[in-house]
């Protein structure tokens, strides 16, 4: 089928940028954390204090509050360690052989996180350390419209480097220092989510970071919002040509401001080298990797491939609200944070700029649109594949048929195995990491690139900036992208919504009966699935000459534009759903046809295509 696919009708992916405005209103709480840190490098161990403005816009009187302590699942016995040891398919970052590493954890090893006093208002408060989520009954309610602060005065010690976050990773690096605060807990519109950390996702509540954080001066730091003083550090901070005020004593302080960002992350190494990149009418961008031989060269490389993804970006989603943004080594994977990402550093060129394209493009859709990524991890894992794989395909001159071959091969690989479950299902209630895996990134990101097959691609970029632009910083809901698209397109499309996202449902179409009809001839087309979906056919002629049909989905209630300028194309009859079979005749005889292929962009994701072609018997 590949071959007569290129033989037949190569198929370009075409991609608008056009976007629509639209104001569209929720509420959302909004927190001010003003932070100071002071971090022992010589046992991992810090100490700090938090003050923290709580704004309550819900309609909704509240009586308590939940904090994260993210670092509790770094010991022994913790849930994380718990679910490792009892997957299937555990993460082997996470594993020594068949052993959980956390388990293994020493005392002096292990991560841990606690509130040693915290008050609201003044008035002292109970709470509760429940594993990594922190229960707090207030000392008085927070009615609407109100605020209350809350403060805080915590110590934690930094586990060695087992998920995301970390000391001594394996590359070197001293401190990633991720999911390392007492972090408010979210509530919308669905209520509370203070979900315990079993290494999955986030969600977040907007607000502004005041963070001062003290540490042995060697130490280079980076990660989330700006250096408010950096002639006083320098490390690459200080303006081009000054010279920086030197500092007494063995520490210094680094003074950050994020200002509406719903995470804040920094690292910390002596050996970082830090170069700087300003992006043309876009941000200055930070690049922070250990100073080591075989990984330099490629680091610099990096750096203005990197600014071709943030305007990339810029262009086909919109607008990077922020004035900076930091690439650092660090984690063990890679990891998007606000402003920022930690990735592992020693890759071999392609690698490094591939995970960069798909940490930084979290940055539209984790920390600027920021969906409840516990319970929709797809959109942001899914979308965020998308757009990266389109990027590469760009930056890198990847110049691939179709970008998003990878993601189909995944979720039919995942269809085969028997082991999907719905992409509502939590993202902590996977029976398996591959399951989750390809739900959350492939068939995430075939939501969106079949999404064009059905409106088509000018169609789905249109709708892809429409939606940043009404919902950044808003925490959407699936219903949010789909009407979006529906908005666009003029189409009905919840029924798209209903039967990828929320079933197992599979698309299975064929090709039954090809057959003689006088002078005409008549095809007979088969919904073996029972999942939905408009039909494009290709039919290909004995002289060479090519020609289009499409079947519109009824319940669609419009139909996409001609994908294929190059091919005159007929519409015909809609099909309605629940008929199995659609039968039609086109004005040429069968010794004048050659061949008939369902899908020529291969962007519907059909489980069995062993019969979407049909070619006449030699």
């Amino acid at each position: 089928m590949n071959h007569f696919f290129k033989v037949i009708c190569p198929f370009l992916l075409m991609f608008s940028t056009i976007g629509l405005a639209q104001n569209t209103s929720y509420w959302q709480q909004h927190v001010d954390y003003t932070m100071e840190v002071g971090m022992n490098v010589k046992n991992y161990q810090y100490t700090g204090t938090q003050q923290l403005v709580y704004t309550n816009n819900s309609p909704d009187e509240l009586n308590r509050v939940y904090f994260h302590l993210y670092f509790n699942a770094f010991q022994p016995g913790s849930e994380m360690d718990i679910r490792l040891q009892n997957i299937a398919d555990p993460d082997g970052r996470m594993m020594n052989e068949e052993q959980s590493r956390i388990a293994s954890l020493s005392e002096e090893e292990m991560g841990y996180l606690h509130a040693t006093s915290l008050l609201q208002d003044g008035q002292k408060v109970d709470f509760t350390e429940e594993g990594t989520v922190l229960v707090v009954e207030l000392a008085k309610p927070i009615a609407p419209g109100e605020k209350t602060t809350f403060d805080m005065v915590f110590r934690g010690q930094v586990p060695l480097q087992v998920r995301r976050a970390g000391r001594n990773s394996a590359e070197g690096v001293a401190l990633s220092m991720s999911q390392w605060y007492p972090k408010l807990a979210e509530y919308d519109f669905e209520g509370w989510h203070p979900d315990p950390y079993i290494a999955r996702e986030f969600h977040g509540v907007w607000g502004d970071f005041d963070v001062k954080l003290t540490i042995d001066k060697d130490y280079v730091v980076g990660g989330s919002g700006y250096l408010q003083n950096p002639q006083e550090i320098g490390h690459g901070y200080e303006a081009s040509g000054t010279k920086v005020k030197k500092q007494k004593g063995k520490t210094l302080t680094w003074h950050f401001k994020a200002p509406k960002v719903h995470d804040f992350m920094w690292v910390a190494d002596p050996d970082y080298i830090h170069d700087t990149l300003q992006v043309e009418n876009g941000p200055m961008l930070h690049f922070l990797y250990k100073d080591d031989k075989e990984i330099v060269d490629n680091w610099k490389k990096l750096q203005p491939k990197t600014a071709e993804l943030m305007q990339f970006f810029n262009k086909n989603i919109g607008e990077y609200p922020y004035k900076q943004y930091s690439v650092i080594q660090g984690g063990d994977g890679g990891m998007e944070y606000a402003m920022s990402t930690l990735i592992t550093g020693k890759r071999k060129f392609g690698s490094l700029v591939g995970v960069t394209a798909h940490e930084m493009a979290h940055s539209w859709f984790q920390h600027i649109l920021a969906t409840n990524e516990s319970k929709h991890e797809w959109m942001d894992e899914g979308f965020t594949s998308f757009i990266s794989n389109l990027a590469m395909n760009e930056v890198m001159e990847e110049n691939k048929e179709n970008p998003f071959a990878g993601s189909y091969k995944g979720y039919y690989n995942l269809v085969g195995s028997g082991k999907e479950q719905p992409q509502t299902t939590h993202a902590d209630r996977y029976d398996l990491n591959f399951a989750y895996g390809i739900a959350a990134y492939s068939k995430g990101s075939i939501f969106l690139s079949q999404l064009g097959y059905i409106i088509g691609q000018d169609k789905l970029m249109e709708t892809v900036r429409k939606y940043y632009d009404d919902f950044k910083f808003k925490h959407p809901v699936p219903n949010d992208i789909i009407r979006t698209a529906e908005k666009v397109s003029g189409m009905e499309l919840d029924w798209y919504l209903t039967d990828w996202t929320q079933t197992t449902n599979t698309i299975d179409y064929g090709i039954k009966d090809v057959a003689e009809d006088g002078e005409k001839t008549k095809i007979t087309l088969e919904r073996k699935g029972l999942m939905p979906m408009p039909i494009d056919l290709l039919v290909v002629y004995e002289d060479g000459t090519q020609e289009s049909f499409y079947a519109p989905l009824r319940m669609m209630r419009g139909e996409k534009d001609n994908p294929y300028a190059q091919i005159e194309r007929t519409v015909i009859e809609d099909w309605p759903w629940a008929y199995p079979t659609y039968g039609f005749t086109i004005d040429k005889p069968l010794e004048s046809v050659k061949a008939i292929l369902i899908d020529p962009s291969q962007l519907m994701a059909d489980v069995k295509q062993e019969d979407n072609l049909w070619q006449k018997s030699e």
